[in-house]
């Protein structure tokens, strides 16, 4: 803990992150996580997962768990803060990246930087979902669960909701 104003040390750190959230705001869930939990001690494992849980459940973007984090770590301030910073620089500079990266579209250098981005934003996302995992999942049958919601994904055509449908039966009955 800093000892500083919570809503000073999210806006910052959020700041900061929104430039790192190649492929969205899952791709920084792994330093969200480090700093509302690790480092802050802002909320514990289980409300971070439950914060994550409501962003993915919530229509509209994954840059609500921002939100959320920012609502919990300092009210309606924060969650307004966060969002802000999360969204409006990385939003400018992306907008000026893509006119850029559409004039020289056939240019080699930008076809390797956009490969190696696309390359990097995977092992982000993995990451992202590493951690989840980690403080989502509490015993030997949730993390079955992920398991075979991993390989299901990676090995059939099937739908998602269908391995979503398996995760809820298991929830509901009380398994996981």
């Amino acid at each position: 803990m800093t000892g500083r104003d919570p809503l000073f040390d999210l806006t910052a750190h959020m700041f900061m992150l929104s430039f790192l959230a190649i492929g969205g705001a899952n791709a920084v869930i792994p330093e969200l996580h480090r700093m509302a939990v690790e480092s802050y001690g802002w909320m514990g494992d289980t409300t971070f997962a439950d914060l994550f849980a409501i962003a993915q459940v919530t229509p509209g973007p994954n840059v609500l768990l921002v939100t959320l984090i920012g609502w919990y770590v300092a009210g309606v301030p924060g969650a307004i803060a966060s969002t802000l910073v999360m969204c409006v620089p990385s939003g400018a500079a992306a907008y000026a990246m893509s006119r850029l990266s559409n004039r020289y579209k056939t240019a080699r250098p930008r076809i390797a930087i956009q490969r190696g981005l696309a390359a990097l934003t995977i092992g982000i996302v993995l990451a992202s979902a590493y951690i989840l995992m980690g403080v989502a999942d509490t015993h030997a049958l949730a993390y079955g669960v992920t398991a075979l919601a991993a390989i299901g994904s990676l090995t059939t055509r099937l739908n998602p909701i269908w391995l979503i449908g398996v995760g809820a039966l298991a929830g509901a009955f009380g398994l996981v």
